[in-house]
């Protein structure tokens, strides 16, 4: 009785060391043959409220700042829940860059010179207009700061660069800016 009783315990003892290892290698299979997700930005969504970069793909005049986004990978940032405040340049803001800095800035081999731009237009936070101060400073994303500038007609400039509309979306806000603002 007791060898009967020894042979079945190895017998289970065998058998869940079997199914356990059987387990880990399709578990590891699976894990190995699974492609990469996407990301924030591949989630489909037509029902709640548009985030910073659906509106800015929605937008005519802002192609290029789309362009951009894609180019240097962060179009999955400004997806996420944030809340992100942005500056968004028109693509006559874009256009009135020396030539030629665009398409350089969009080629891999400057990807990061290039989100670092992007990141400098970006802050951590939901700034509304009417709640910006003259004089006030703001630390950006790339790590340097912005300077507002409030005019007597409640015009604000950012940098210099004139903020001409707003648009809340479902993870911050948008202020459309008629200039490229670029980090010291």
């Amino acid at each position: 009785m007791k060898s009967l009783f020894k042979n079945f315990t190895i017998l289970a003892f065998s058998a869940i060391l079997l199914s356990c290892g059987g387990n880990q290698q399709a578990s590891t299979t699976a894990a190995s043959s699974a492609e990469p997700s996407a990301g924030q930005s591949a989630v489909k969504d037509d029902v709640s409220n548009p985030n910073i970069v659906q509106v800015a793909v929605a937008s005519p005049d802002h192609t290029t700042l789309v362009a951009a986004l894609k180019a240097a990978e962060y179009v999955d940032a400004l997806t996420n829940v944030g809340p992100f405040t942005v500056f968004a340049p028109t693509d006559a803001a874009f256009s009135a860059l020396p030539a030629g800095t665009v398409e350089s800035l969009v080629k891999p081999e400057n990807q990061r010179k290039l989100r670092d731009i992007l990141e400098y237009h970006v802050l951590l936070g939901v700034y509304k207009a009417e709640s910006f101060v003259n004089g006030q400073k703001i630390g950006t994303a790339e790590g340097g700061s912005v300077t507002l500038e409030v005019q007597s007609d409640g015009t604000v400039l950012v940098n210099g660069a004139k903020v001409i509309g707003s648009v809340q979306t479902s993870n911050g806000m948008i202020h459309v800016v008629d200039k490229v603002l670029l980090p010291e």
